[in-house]
C-alpha cells in the first residue's frame, strides 16, 4: 500500500482530481449518462466483491481478542466522529449541501488497507488493526445507512424500500459473495495484488466520475465557489486534527499497550472512500452526490498525510 501513504504527490490522488477536471470538462450527457450509471453500479458491486474477498478469516480471528481496543475503534468511528458532524452541520450560516456533506463524511466506517498500513509502519499490532478496520467496514454497511437515515432527513438522504433493496442488492450481497468466495480467490488475489489494486481504484473513480458529471450538469461549481471549498478544507482539517488528538488520549486513558494505542489512533481517525462513494450513490439523489462526497475527498487527501507523516515518526521512534 505504498501508494496510500506518500502524501500529497499520490498517483492515486491525483487521478482523483483528473477525475474530477475531467467530469467537469466533459460531463456524461443523452444517452451516456444511463450508459455510465450502468457502469457505476457494476463498479459499486465489484468493489464490494473484492471488499468481501480481501477480508481475512484468519487475521480477524488473530486480532480478535482486543476486545476493549475494537470497542474504542468503534466507539470513535460510530459515536466521536457523528457526534462532531453534527456540531459542524449546526454552525451558523454553513451551506446545507456542506453542512450534509460533512455530516455524511463522519457517519462512515474506517479505512482498511491504509489502517493497516499506517499500523504497520508505526510498528502497531497489526493483527488487531485488521481486526478493527475489517469489523468497522463491515458494520458501516449497517450503520453508516441507519445513521444517515437518523441524522440526515433533511439532507436528501433517505431509507426507502429502494434504497434498502440497492444496499441489499449492490453493497452486502456482493460482499458476502465475495467472502465466502475468499478460499477460491485467495491464491489468485495474492498473486495479482497490483492489478487487484488497480480495479478496485478504477471501480472508484469509474463512480467519481458519474457523480460529478451529474453534479456539474445540475451546476456544481456554481453552487461551490472557491471560497466554499476553502471552508470544506477548513472544517475537514479541524475534524481530522479533533479526533486524532481524541483517540492519542483515548489511548493512553483506556492503558492500552503502545501497538494497541497506534490501532485506535489510526483506524479509529480514518473515513472510507472506498465505501462512502458508492455509499452516497445509494443514499442520495444523483444530483448532489457530487457535492456530498467532496468533503469526503478532501477529508481522505488530509488524512493520508497527516497519518503518513506520523506514522513515519512513530516507526522511527520504535526502531530508535
Amino acid at each position: 500500500m505504498r501508494q496510500h501513504i506518500k502524501g500529497l504527490f499520490d498517483p492515486y490522488i491525483l487521478a482523483l482530481l483528473g477525475t474530477v477536471a475531467l467530469a467537469s470538462l466533459f460531463p456524461a450527457r443523452g444517452v451516456w449518462v444511463g450508459i455510465f450509471d450502468t457502469a457505476a453500479d457494476a463498479g459499486i458491486i465489484l468493489l464490494f466483491f473484492l471488499h468481501g474477498a480481501k477480508l481475512s478469516r484468519e487475521a480477524i480471528l488473530a486480532g480478535a481478542g482486543a476486545w476493549r481496543l475494537h470497542l474504542a475503534v468503534l466507539g470513535a468511528t460510530f459515536l466521536l466522529f457523528p457526534a462532531l458532524g453534527l456540531g459542524i452541520s449546526a454552525i451558523p450560516g454553513l451551506p446545507a449541501v456542506v453542512a450534509t456533506g460533512m455530516l455524511f463524511l463522519t457517519l462512515l466506517p474506517s479505512t482498511v488497507q491504509s489502517s493497516i498500513a499506517f499500523t504497520a509502519i508505526a510498528r502497531g499490532n497489526v493483527a488487531a488493526a485488521v481486526c478493527s478496520a475489517s469489523f468497522s467496514n463491515l458494520l458501516g454497511i449497517f450503520v453508516t445507512p441507519l445513521l444517515a437515515a437518523l441524522l440526515l432527513g433533511n439532507g436528501g438522504a433517505s431509507i426507502s424500500l429502494s434504497s434498502v433493496e440497492k444496499i441489499l442488492l449492490q453493497l452486502l450481497l456482493p460482499f458476502v459473495i465475495g467472502h465466502l468466495m475468499r478460499p477460491l480467490l485467495a491464491g489468485f488475489l495474492a498473486r495479482n495484488k497490483s492489478i487487484i489494486g488497480y480495479v478496485d481504484r478504477g471501480s472508484i473513480l469509474l463512480i467519481v466520475y458519474t457523480a460529478f458529471g451529474a453534479a456539474v450538469v445540475e451546476g456544481l461549481w456554481r453552487q461551490m465557489p472557491p471560497a466554499t471549498i476553502l471552508l470544506i478544507a477548513i472544517l475537514s482539517a479541524v475534524l481530522l486534527a479533533i479526533v486524532l488528538l481524541a483517540t492519542r488520549f483515548a489511548g493512553r486513558l483506556l492503558g492500552l499497550l503502545r501497538g494497541d494505542s497506534i490501532v485506535l489512533l489510526f483506524c479509529g481517525s480514518k473515513k472510507s472512500l472506498a465505501s462512502g462513494v458508492p455509499m452516497a450513490g445509494v443514499l442520495f439523489p444523483a444530483a448532489i452526490v457530487g457535492q456530498i462526497i467532496l468533503p469526503l475527498m478532501l477529508f481522505h487527501q488530509l488524512q493520508l498525510i497527516a497519518c503518513a507523516l506520523i506514522a513515519r515518526r512513530m516507526g522511527a521512534q520504535a526502531e530508535a
